[in-house]
């Protein structure tokens, strides 16, 4: 049901799930996936999924996010988000990664900004610099 993700293993899934509603702050580890409805803000260090039938009223803050109903609010997430070809999202995104399937909607902003690679340390070579007596 739920992709691997780097989330420890003895956390678990949240669902809420088709026909259930919930109000107010979801902080989670590991991973959630919304088929009902929710209101609120979502903070999530694992995979946030809105199902076909899901709809989040919130801001989401969380790694891999996959939109396949409909979200209302903005998007923030330092991995990937990824808009199905049934899913919506009225607001604005700052993602590393975004992908739309064909059929998907972006009503809102998007900006996007390169993760930067990992700086290696750079040896500065020891100048040699041979002792000669100055002329005089």
């Amino acid at each position: 049901m739920f992709k691997e993700s780097k989330v420890s293993a003895g956390t678990t899934d949240t669902l809420i799930g088709q026909g259930s509603s919930a109000e107010g702050k979801l902080e989670c580890e590991a991973n959630l996936r919304i088929e009902g409805k929710f209101h609120g803000e979502i903070h999530c260090l694992g995979q946030i999924i809105v199902g076909e039938t899901g709809e989040a009223r919130s801001n989401i803050m969380g790694a891999d996010i996959v939109v396949a109903g409909k979200v209302i609010g903005d998007i923030l997430s330092h991995g990937r988000l990824t808009i199905t070809g049934s899913g919506q999202v009225d607001g604005n995104v700052n993602v590393a990664k975004l992908i739309i399937v064909e059929g998907g909607l972006l009503n809102g902003s998007s900006q996007m900004e390169k993760v930067a690679p990992a700086v290696l340390p750079v040896k500065e070579k020891a100048s040699k610099k041979s002792a000669r007596p100055e002329a005089g």
